[in-house]
């Protein structure tokens, strides 16, 4: 059974082959994929082909299982739910919906407008984003099915943790006027046919690769600088064990970042083969993916400061505590 999961880890969701195949057409045009600027070539292209690829055949899977909880149908679903249970919910439908935080806001602010419970509400936005799917997927392909499971679980903590203590704080006043305000139209739901479905994920798949592809392109650029270009010294001496505040840095350079978490993952693979700590290529991550500046331009259209900065301040801590964590437990799991 282990050689199963390890043929399936290594040469369909890591893809082996193809990094043989393009290290052998490399070499034969006179480039050493040792050095520098062969080493780099080998990063960018199999890196852009694996994950593109991946992407496709996630997007489709996923878009095909999202065909069945389109807005309204969630918002009843999610209406059905109270408490803690509501949270879970919430979060775990998160993970079948859009892949960024910037497209995970609409949503957000209908479910609002809709009267759902605040902190549920919240509980997606933050799963929505940081725990997709397709986020399991490829970082089985990276770091490996304990690390990827671990960081899902610990991302719907984060979601349902949070969700929760903002419903705690009773902040519902600090929802913009004209979202509450706004009266809700129950739209009759059209059941898809198969081949609905399936022209509905090519047409995910076709939109969702324009919108990422330039983000994956700059991830694996400054990945593949990042592991042949930066010393490692420098690498470790700033996010490895020897400094200790290494994934608040970490979390705290992924704000002013925009970007997807498929775009995040070369940059998280070229620093931990550069000896950076598994705790904190993770916090990179969701730092990136929930709390990105852009991101919290746009959330700020809809919630008040106060209530803007609880939930920045919620996923602040949760996800440098995981990122601790991750610390703790690498020698473990990798």
């Amino acid at each position: 059974m282990s050689m199963i999961w390890k043929f399936v880890q290594e040469q369909i969701l890591g893809m082996k082959w193809l990094n043989q195949l393009i290290q052998t057409a490399i070499e034969k045009t006179g480039l050493d994929i040792s050095g520098r600027l062969g080493g780099s070539i080998l990063f960018f292209i199999y890196d852009v082909i694996k994950i593109m690829f991946l992407l496709c055949i996630l997007i489709f899977i996923i878009s095909y299982i999202q065909s069945y909880f389109p807005p309204e149908r969630t918002r009843k679903i999610l209406g059905k739910f109270h408490g803690i249970g509501a949270n879970m919910i919430a979060a775990l439908l998160g993970t079948v919906t859009p892949f960024c935080s910037c497209s995970s806001i609409p949503l957000f602010i209908g479910f609002t407008s809709a009267g759902l419970p605040l902190g549920v509400t919240f509980s997606f936005l933050i799963s929505s984003p940081m725990v997709d799917l397709g986020s399991l997927v490829l970082l089985m392909s990276i770091f490996g099915g304990k690390v990827a499971i671990i960081y899902v679980v610990l991302g719907l903590v984060i979601a349902v943790a949070g969700g929760t203590l903002i419903e705690k704080l009773n902040l519902e006043n600090q929802v913009e006027e004209f979202i509450r305000n706004t009266k809700q139209i129950n739209v009759p739901q059209e059941e898809l046919t198969v081949k609905d479905r399936l022209k509905y994920s090519a047409r995910q798949v076709a939109g969702t690769f324009k919108k990422v592809f330039p983000y994956i392109l700059i991830g694996v650029g400054i990945g593949a600088i990042i592991h042949n270009w930066i010393p490692q010294d420098l690498i470790v001496k700033f996010l490895g064990n020897g400094n200790p505040f290494g994934v608040i840095i970490a979390t705290i350079a992924g704000v002013p970042m925009y970007a997807d978490i498929f775009g995040c993952i070369p940059i998280a693979e070229a620093l931990l083969a550069k000896g950076a700590k598994l705790g904190v290529v993770l916090s990179f991550m969701m730092g990136v993916t929930t709390l990105s500046l852009p991101s919290m331009i746009m959330l700020k259209k809809a919630i008040k400061p106060k209530l803007l900065g609880v939930f920045m301040a919620i996923c602040t801590v949760g996800i440098i505590i995981v990122g601790y964590f991750f610390n703790a437990i690498q020698y473990l799991i990798i």
